[in-house]
């Protein structure tokens, strides 16, 4: 029994509205089935000499940076204050990081680039703005003008500037790995998490902590910490990432448009609408000083923080949801192709679903099932992030689209290598084949018959398996058609 029509393209056009786009690439045939205890990797890059000079260049760039901070701030603070302030100031850093990493779940970004953008805010950005924000301030002193002006005036512009200038780096030599908004927020927040955390060690142990011994005691001291962590910390803790995460909607969409002017545009204008953002926020207490009218603070925080900060959080929580819908969207096209069956496809869309398929897998395959699927999911989760791109006209130069065309192959000889990893081991499924179009199955008691899908996937089980379709050497017909193979189990 085989099919003997080009695959229809009905079914996998149901489940997504994106037209197929270019062509996919013939699937091939599936590797022998791994070792037990054995686990399939992605493909790793090659780490040549100018990468490697290039990584130690960074990592000694910030080191620097980081040795002039823990300098600066131990020699203004005192080696007391500075632990004090270490302490306290570290505290919120596990909650903040995993907030951002909790919307990246869909498809992490590499460790080293979240690490880079942390330290990038933390040790670099930090460095950059204590030296221009004093030197403004002695400046306006010198002018006689208060130098509280250097909150308002300066600090939001060189601030907002050299937080951002991490992840635009990041945009501008690794574009390829941005997926969109989420990991502009990612990215921007990280690195304004690392700077409002160095920069509360400034606060918590000079202003709270060293100000209070020098007036009336350790006592004191830690009173004033205790103030100042709850004001700083747990009330306005989310300040930075807030403003930052303007930035990072910018250069989001700017990471996934063809457009050339809104690439240039689009952070330009998120980081505008930061530093805007930035500079009211630090009007506020400037003005409620100088006036005494403590409203001012309150309603600019109830009336203009409060509910941007609410707006950017659905915001994140819509795009973390539509990275996964995008799955449904786009892999559809590899359906049709053969390389994909519909219940995996529907078993990428969400994260319950995909905790679901990583349950299945350890039934049926044991711990090595686990991270085979967990390796699956991000690989589909990259092909549907790469397919996007090139459906929306990303890859303009023929090199980047021989790019495409070599990650893609990578990708999918990837996806086929992890699931034979747990393919065809779960005794309540019966082994078949899908090409595109229906099921080839064989079942228990060795009958074989071709089996139209459901009209809806059935999840959460996302693998139904035993091998993708045949190679298509040469002078067998195109994909889409696909004739009589001996390995086929439906074959009669």
């Amino acid at each position: 029994m085989r099919p003997n029509q080009p695959a229809g393209d009905g079914y996998a056009d149901r489940m997504a509205d994106t037209p197929p786009g270019g062509a996919l690439p013939s699937p091939t045939a599936p590797p022998a089935p791994p070792a037990p205890g054995a686990a399939p990797r992605m493909p790793l890059r090659r780490l040549g000499w100018r990468r490697f000079l290039v990584l130690a260049a960074v990592v000694l760039f910030i080191a620097a940076c980081a040795t002039f901070m823990a300098f600066t701030l131990g020699e203004s603070l005192g080696a007391q204050a500075l632990l004090i302030g270490l302490v306290a100031a570290i505290l919120p850093v596990p909650v903040l990081v995993g907030c951002f990493l909790w919307l990246d779940r869909y498809e992490p970004e590499p460790l080293k680039y979240l690490v880079f953008c942390f330290t990038w805010g933390a040790f670099v950005s930090t460095a950059a703005a204590l030296t221009v924000n004093e030197f403004a301030a002695r400046r306006f002193d010198d002018w006689g003008l208060p130098s509280a002006l250097t909150s308002v005036l300066v600090a939001p512009f060189v601030e907002e500037l050299t937080k951002a200038l991490g992840p635009i780096l990041l945009l501008i030599f690794r574009r390829r790995e941005w997926s969109g908004i989420t990991d502009g927020l990612v990215y921007c927040g990280l690195s304004a998490v690392g700077f409002a955390m160095v920069e509360n060690i400034l606060y918590l142990g000079g202003y709270g902590f060293r100000t209070g011994v020098e007036q009336f005691g350790p006592a004191t001291g830690a009173q004033q910490v205790i103030a100042i962590f709850i004001v700083r910390i747990l009330l306005f803790g989310f300040a930075h990432p807030l403003f930052t995460s303007m930035t990072g909607v910018g250069l989001g969409i700017a990471a996934r448009t063809a457009d050339r002017r809104v690439r240039v545009l689009a952070p330009i204008a998120g980081l505008l609408l930061a530093m805007m953002l930035h500079g009211t926020w630090n009007l506020l207490p400037t003005l409620t000083q100088a006036t005494g009218q403590a409203l001012i603070m309150l309603y600019g925080f109830i009336g203009v923080m409060v509910p941007i900060f609410f707006g950017m959080v659905g915001l994140a929580v819509w795009l973390r949801a539509w990275e996964g819908r995008l799955t449904e969207r786009t892999l559809p096209d590899y359906v049709r192709a053969g390389w994909l069956s519909p219940p995996e496809v529907a078993a990428l869309s969400s994260l319950g679903r995909r905790h679901a398929a990583r349950a299945w897998a350890r039934r049926v395959a044991g711990d090595g099932g686990v991270k085979a699927m967990r390796g699956y999911q991000f690989a589909a989760t990259r092909l549907a992030l790469l397919r996007d791109g090139s459906l929306r006209g990303l890859d303009r130069r023929p090199v980047d689209r021989e790019r495409t065309a070599r990650e893609e192959r990578e990708l999918l000889d990837a996806i086929t290598a992890y699931r034979s990893f747990f393919a065809g081991r779960d005794p309540q499924a019966p082994a078949g084949v899908w090409d595109g179009n229906r099921y080839h199955l064989r079942f228990p008691d060795g009958s074989q018959r071709a089996v139209d899908p459901p009209e809806e996937p059935v999840v959460p089980i996302p693998v139904v398996l035993a091998a993708p379709p045949p190679a298509h050497p040469a002078g067998y017909p195109p994909p889409g058609w696909y004739g009589p193979h001996p390995g086929w189990p439906g074959r009669s």
